[in-house]
């Protein structure tokens, strides 16, 4: 760890909020310190659409603390920054220090200013003209480009010090875990469902997961690959349970008694029963699916309302305008992609229609579910329900 080198997490929407402003940053720096507590022992406070994260001794794992408060949902920059006394000196000294490799590399700079301490005698850019020219003495085989500089040496005057960093990187962005609700998230192990997890904790919302299993029909691989999938979204989700619901007997009844075009529409009405039970028992307010329009037959318009009118609760579709482009480039991104695509069957391909209704009427579709034993068959299956809690 570099003397004296800290985070600065810059807010994004949490701005906006107005009178509930504070409520969204005391949940994120809540949220802040959770994550970065597995990396050691860190203050971290907010100030000026600032969270501070200070290391309190060199023990602290300052690689691993940089990549967890970059997926922070709620944090849209994240910069390693030192900070100093309010003089030209002592910036030029820190940035001569803390940046020389940077320096050393580069054949042009610029230094950009901000003045947050608006009692600071000196402007923006008197602060950038100031701390630039004696740089540029320090460093006098590095050009002054203000226009396309290799380098760009930030300097921001604060309520206390002046921090001096380097360019800072996206963060997870969105709004802070917690502050968007609590909703269950339907997990298979495709590409989709991890993905539209994502989304929905990026708005704020607290997850938990349900999945449903099959065996003899899936195996305890397919289980395994769906909780390695809940784990990588731990990391930017936060901590949350798995509900584990035997599905099996349901399949084989529906194969049985149900006309072959209606199984899978049968089969996405009984996962939405019992996703509602689970998530009412957890206190939840909504349903999280991966379903994109028009994707596969269960998913266009009329087979998604036979699917919603069993459901007594919002049904929330993050990814209903995407294609599949969009949706695997976003699961490389958030680190879902090489899971995903591991060969192991879900209970979504079992017992898959040679001809599946794209067109279903609901009226058919509740004359072909009336020879089930609906409330029974729910009942039973929820009564085997298992969980699991996944941790970052």
């Amino acid at each position: 760890m570099r003397q004296n080198e800290m985070f600065l997490l810059k807010l994004g929407e949490v701005v906006l909020k107005g009178q509930n402003r504070r409520s969204f940053e005391d949940r994120l720096v809540t949220n802040v310190r959770r994550r970065l507590k597995k990396c050691g022992s860190f203050q971290v406070y907010v100030r000026q659409s600032t969270i501070y994260a200070e290391p309190v001794n060199e023990s602290c794992d300052m690689e691993a603390a940089w990549q967890a408060a970059r997926q922070v949902f709620g944090v849209v920059s994240v910069a390693r920054a030192v900070p100093c006394e309010k003089t030209v000196p002592a910036i030029v000294e820190t940035a001569r220090t803390y940046l020389a490799e940077a320096f050393a590399q580069a054949k042009s700079f610029k230094v950009e200013s901000k003045r947050a301490d608006k009692n600071y005698p000196m402007n923006s850019i008197q602060v950038s003209q100031a701390v630039g020219g004696d740089l540029a003495e320090l460093f006098p085989h590095v050009a002054v480009d203000v226009h396309n500089p290799d380098l760009t040496v930030y300097v921001e005057i604060r309520e206390k010090y002046a921090y001096v960093h380097a360019p800072a990187v996206p963060g997870a962005g969105g709004l802070p875990v917690g502050m968007g609700g609590h909703a269950v998230s339907l997990l298979s192990g495709g590409l989709d469902s991890p993905v539209s997890s994502w989304m929905m904790a990026r708005r704020g919302v607290e997850l938990e997961m349900v999945h449903f299993v099959s065996p003899p029909y899936t195996s305890q691989q397919a289980q395994d690959k769906v909780l390695e999938l809940a784990q990588q979204l731990t990391a930017w989700c936060g901590r949350m349970l798995v509900h584990i619901v035997p599905f099996t007997e349901i399949q084989e009844e529906i194969r049985r008694k149900c006309p072959e075009e209606y199984f899978t529409l049968i089969m996405r009405r009984f996962m939405m029963r019992l996703a509602e039970a689970v998530a009412r028992r957890a206190g939840a307010k909504a349903l999280i699916t991966g379903e994109s329009l028009g994707q596969v037959a269960s998913q266009t318009m009329m087979a998604l309302a036979v699917t919603d009118d069993v459901a007594g609760m919002p049904v929330l579709r993050p990814l209903i305008g995407m294609d599949k482009v969009e949706i695997i480039r976003m699961s490389r991104e958030i680190g879902t992609y090489e899971t995903s695509i591991l060969p192991y069957e879900d209970c979504c391909t079992v017992f898959t229609p040679r001809h599946p209704a794209t067109r279903p009427s609901l009226e058919d579709v509740r004359k072909a579910e009336a020879a089930l034993d609906v409330e029974g068959l729910a009942a039973k299956a929820l009564e085997g329900e298992s969980w699991i809690r996944v941790k970052p």
